[in-house]
């Protein structure tokens, strides 16, 4: 059953994401992994102080939040974008985030999969129309090997950064989950930036790439994640993950309207694709009906509806080359 606050949230922190391509262009000459990591720096500094200012409970974390937490760090940020990063210089922007559009259909097998739960036939129908509708946005375009691999594996770091947040969410809240998380994968960037021999690049960000990563750290991170974590906790990832197929069309959209130049035809089609596709996979379901988990502000769980309030989702979206693939890391 869905709750209509879920579907907003979801889809709004995709909308936030997929208009920040923009913005995004404002910082493709800076070192990558030292961009990230002051992006998620940022990021986790504002999550600190939206705690502090809701003066958010402590709450001790089990073994296992702490393993799942981790991990959620390392697959769906870091690896993430390490892996966007090869990926996008082996193969075009399309094929990438054709690849990766994929999580859609990905979320709609393992999400009730790993409930015990046979996926339901027509939320597999409306993830392959989704995806067939973000594969005409993107185009065609070439890979080789290494970038076929390494769209994969960026397929894998956005899908298990659901996947990995859904039995935290009801516990922790979207809050404690992505404040958690920021701050676990800047560590983890800064091994992987000396690994790379990116301090031997470094510069100081000129005034424009300091804004942009003040927007995409400091308000789009947060805004997203928090949106997207939100929609998450209420829909469950297979329902969820169909509002991934929003970043290409919206990304489109904003492109057009900044450059001033018409989408092709085919595009304009995938468009409408990506919209059949998620009027099907919502086809049924009722809004404003009771949220199966109600998270409270110290991270109980009950029966209810609320959940730990957020502005989200994404997350995050890859800033390098203009891919607009996903929302993880």
């Amino acid at each position: 059953m869905l709750t209509r606050s879920g579907v907003l949230q979801c889809a709004f922190g995709m909308v936030v994401l997929g208009a920040s391509v923009p913005v995004s262009r404002l910082v493709l000459d800076f070192p990558d992994l030292t961009g990230q990591a002051g992006r998620y720096a940022l990021a986790a500094l504002a999550f600190l102080a939206i705690a502090r200012i809701r003066r958010l409970p402590r709450m001790r974390l089990s073994m296992g939040d702490g393993v799942r937490l981790v991990a959620l760090a390392a697959t769906g940020l870091v690896l993430f974008n390490v892996l966007l990063l090869t990926a996008l210089r082996h193969a075009d922007p399309a094929v990438v985030g054709t690849v990766v559009g994929g999580t859609p259909l990905v979320l709609a097998i393992l999400g009730p999969l790993l409930r015990r739960r046979r996926p339901g036939g027509l939320l597999l129908l409306a993830a392959v129309v989704v995806i067939v509708g973000g594969a005409l946005v993107h185009g065609g375009g070439s890979a080789d090997p290494v970038g076929l691999a390494a769209a994969l594996g960026t397929l894998a770091g956005e899908v298990l950064f659901s996947l990995f947040a859904v039995p935290l969410l009801p516990r922790l809240g979207p809050l404690r989950v992505s404040m958690y998380s920021c701050l676990l994968a800047v560590p983890m960037l800064a091994v992987a930036l000396v690994v790379a021999g990116e301090p031997a690049r470094w510069r100081v960000p000129t005034a424009a790439e300091a804004a942009g990563y003040a927007y995409l750290g400091g308000l789009l991170t947060v805004i997203a994640f928090l949106a997207w974590y939100g929609g998450l906790n209420r829909l469950g990832p297979e329902r969820a993950g169909l509002f991934v197929g929003l970043l290409p069309p919206v990304s489109l959209v904003v492109t057009a309207l900044i450059d001033q130049r018409m989408p092709a035809l085919v595009q304009i089609v995938g468009v409408l694709v990506v919209a059949a596709g998620l009027v099907l996979g919502l086809r049924g379901s009722t809004l404003d009906s009771p949220d199966p988990v109600h998270v409270t502000e110290d991270g109980g769980a009950q029966g209810g509806l609320r959940v730990e309030p957020g502005a989200d989702g994404v997350g995050d979206l890859p800033q390098q080359r203009g891919a607009e693939v996903g929302i993880a890391g």
